[in-house]
């Protein structure tokens, strides 16, 4: 008898910590495994502060994938290159642009926003859904050098789709299949 109540008592505490733990989650209070504030080296400096905020290039004249694809991903050179075959071509950074251009090669570009491997994220359904990327991304035109601006925590992205004027679902095959 004594066996069944601890084991119970064990198997009630593990339900408990469990459901606290998603509940921290699931409510913002409890931000791990993200990067908020990432900023990794890149191989050349951009700036988006100079590109979006300076010079008010809209984020899908880069990022002209993020409508219709799951994915934004970094544009390709041939993108740098409609300004910059006649922009700024003295400067060394470009000049290693333009030599990877050339060559069909590419810049190796480190990734800023990282999301775990079992979280799909869609970045057209939230353009098709009317969001703007600094809902997410933070004012990125007042950034010198991107960083990862949101936890984009479980919590973090839930407490988003719970807000009445999203309208969004909550269930968890919307992020996670």
């Amino acid at each position: 008898m004594a066996k069944k109540l601890v084991g119970a008592l064990v198997v009630l505490g593990l339900l408990g910590g469990l459901s606290a733990f998603v509940y921290a989650l699931t409510t913002n209070k409890l931000e791990i495994g993200y990067n908020k504030g990432y900023m990794p080296d890149q191989p050349i400096p951009f700036s988006h502060e100079l590109h979006s905020g300076k010079y008010k290039i809209n984020c899908q004249y880069c990022h002209s994938n993020v409508a219709v694809s799951r994915h934004s991903s970094v544009p390709s050179l041939n993108v740098c290159m409609n300004c910059h075959s006649v922009v700024k071509v003295g400067s060394p950074w470009i000049q290693k642009i333009t030599e990877a251009y050339q060559n069909d090669t590419s810049i190796a570009w480190e990734k800023v926003h990282l999301l775990p491997d079992h979280v799909k994220f869609n970045h057209s359904a939230h353009i098709q859904a009317g969001k703007q990327c600094t809902d997410c991304h933070g004012q990125v035109e007042k950034m010198p050098v991107v960083y990862q601006h949101s936890s984009l925590s479980m919590g973090w992205c839930v407490n988003c789709h719970r807000q009445p004027e999203n309208n969004a679902p909550v269930n968890c095959g919307t992020c996670h299949y």
